[in-house]
C-alpha cells in the first residue's frame, strides 16, 4: 500500500524525546516518504514539568520544518497535533487550543500513564467527549495495566473514544504481548488508526507498511486502507466521527502469549 498517513510522530528536531535535530528530521522524512508516507502530523509529547512545549512555539517550529522540507525537496506535508499527557487542566487547555489538535481539528491524541491507570480517567475522556472533541488514546496496547482494565479500554471505546496502535506492535518490535493485544484489539474492531509513534530512525523508526501488511492479513485491505488512509483524512478535515467508516471485525482467535512455564512444558 502507498500513500498513507501517519498521525502520530516525533519528527519535529528538539522538542522531546524524538529527534534530536534537524539532520535527523529530514533523514525520517526521507525514510518515511520512501516507505509510501505522504503526510505526518507531528505530535511532540505535552507533558508538564518534563516537555514544557506550547501550541504556538510548535505552531511555528512545524512551519518552518515544513520550509525545510521543502527547501531539502523532500516530497512529505507536516502538519501540526500534540502527543498530549494526562493533566488536571486537559480539559480547558484543548478547548482554548493550548493543547494541539491534529491539524487544528475535533481530533486530539490522548496518552494516558504507562505504568498506572489514573483514577476518573474515563471521567475525564467523557467530558472531553461532550466537549466535541474525539480523543483518540495512544497505543492503548503498550499500556503496562490493559490486562488488569480492559475492561476500561472497552467502555472507553464504546463511549466515543477513538484508539491508535502502534504499527511496531502489530510487527512485533516492542515484544510478545504489546503484539497480542494489538491483534486482539484489531480484530475485535476496537482500532481506528494504525500510526508509526516515530522517535527515531532506528529503534522506533517512520515505517508503516510492515504493519499495514500484517493489517490486511488480520482484517482485509478495506479496513487495513481504513487504518492509514481513510480516517486520518477524514481526521485532517475534521469530518464528524460518524462519517468515518465503522470498523471491520475479523473473526480468528488471537493467541494469548504463553507463561514462562507453559512455554518451558508445553502447556496450552
Amino acid at each position: 500500500m502507498v500513500n498513507v498517513i501517519d498521525l502520530h510522530s516525533h519528527i519535529l528536531p528538539g522538542v522531546d524525546d524524538g529527534s534530536p535535530d534537524l539532520e535527523t528530521s529530514l533523514a525520517m522524512a526521507r525514510m518515511a516518504v520512501a516507505d509510501g508516507i505522504q503526510v505526518m502530523a507531528a505530535t511532540p509529547h505535552f507533558m508538564p514539568g518534563m516537555y514544557d512545549n506550547e501550541a504556538g512555539d510548535i505552531r511555528r517550529r512545524v512551519d518552518q520544518f515544513n520550509q525545510n522540507l521543502t527547501e531539502a525537496g523532500i516530497d512529505l506535508a507536516v502538519v501540526t497535533g500534540s502527543d498530549a499527557h494526562i493533566r488536571p487542566d486537559f480539559l480547558p487547555l484543548v478547548r482554548d487550543g493550548q493543547i494541539l489538535s491534529l491539524n487544528g481539528s475535533r481530533y486530539v491524541l490522548f496518552e494516558p500513564p504507562h505504568n498506572i491507570m489514573p483514577q476518573r480517567m474515563e471521567d475525564m475522556l467523557f467530558n472531553i467527549v461532550m466537549l466535541g472533541f474525539v480523543p483518540i488514546l495512544t497505543h492503548p496496547e503498550r499500556l503496562k495495566w490493559i490486562e488488569q482494565h480492559y475492561d476500561v479500554v472497552q467502555r472507553l471505546g464504546d463511549s466515543g473514544v477513538w484508539m491508535q496502535i502502534t504499527g511496531g506492535s502489530l510487527t512485533g518490535r516492542f515484544g510478545r504481548r504489546p503484539q497480542y493485544w494489538a491483534e486482539r484489539m484489531l480484530n475485535e474492531g476496537r482500532i481506528h488508526i494504525l500510526a508509526t509513534d516515530a522517535h527515531n530512525l532506528t529503534s522506533r523508526p517512520p515505517i508503516l507498511s510492515d504493519a499495514v501488511r500484517v493489517a490486511e492479513a488480520a482484517v482485509g485491505m478495506d479496513e487495513a486502507r481504513n487504518l492509514v488512509l481513510v480516517r486520518p483524512v477524514n481526521i485532517l478535515d475534521n469530518e464528524p466521527a460518524e462519517k468515518s467508516p465503522p470498523i471491520a471485525v475479523s473473526a480468528a482467535p488471537v493467541q494469548a502469549p504463553k507463561t514462562l512455564w507453559r512455554r518451558l512444558f508445553g502447556g496450552e
